[in-house]
């Protein structure tokens, strides 16, 4: 939860792509919220137990060139041609604006799940809610691990080779007061004490 002063929300909405039907989101964060802020509500409102890497692809508002969001391997275990700037140091409306409006979001790079983040409104705040806020939603997000959307698409069709495992997942549930907002400081404290 943001404890920051803000008087803006932005408004998303978050699609899992590849999905039919579609699996979605649509989320209100603080104007404050950094990359890493956000990275954790969309985790949350998803459903996903944010257990892998993930990346933010957006254009720079400035020089228009793709700019890579997330967290960087400062270890050079993986070394890669591209900057990955911290999530944790990028606010979103530096990013973000309505001319700026789409992302996107890859979560496990083994699986592979892309999804698209569009701001569709920057609004005053209410007074009475507390953000972040899930509005709307449809369908589970699907199970981590599962085999990407191939995988994803049997356990939905009754047929995935290890279905007895997912026997209790009911692809068609989602209730946004469900959704619980963990603390995005304390899920960084806890990542960056596991590296």
């Amino acid at each position: 939860m943001s404890k920051r002063k803000f008087d803006n929300v932005f408004q998303f909405k978050i699609t899992l792509m590849d999905t039919n039907p579609p699996v979605w989101r649509r989320i209100q964060v603080p104007e404050t919220y950094t990359f890493w802020d956000l990275h954790v509500a969309m985790q949350d409102a998803m459903g996903w137990d944010d257990y892998h890497l993930h990346e933010f692809k957006l254009k720079h508002p400035t020089t228009g060139e793709e700019g890579c969001i997330g967290i960087p391997d400062e270890d050079n275990e993986f070394p890669l041609s591209r900057e990955i700037f911290s999530g944790w140091e990028q606010q979103i409306a530096d990013w973000f604006s309505m001319q700026n409006s789409k992302a996107y979001y890859i979560y496990d790079f083994g699986d592979g799940w892309e999804h698209t983040v569009i701001l569709e409104k920057i609004m005053p705040r209410e007074n009475k809610v507390k953000y972040p806020v899930c509005l709307d939603g449809q369908r589970a997000c699907p199970p981590e691990d599962c085999g990407s959307t191939p995988g994803y698409e049997e356990i939905c069709q009754g047929r995935h080779e290890f279905q007895e495992h997912y026997k209790n997942y009911n692809p068609e549930h989602f209730d946004p007061k469900e959704v619980f907002f963990d603390s995005p400081k304390g899920r960084l404290k806890s990542r960056m004490g596991n590296t």
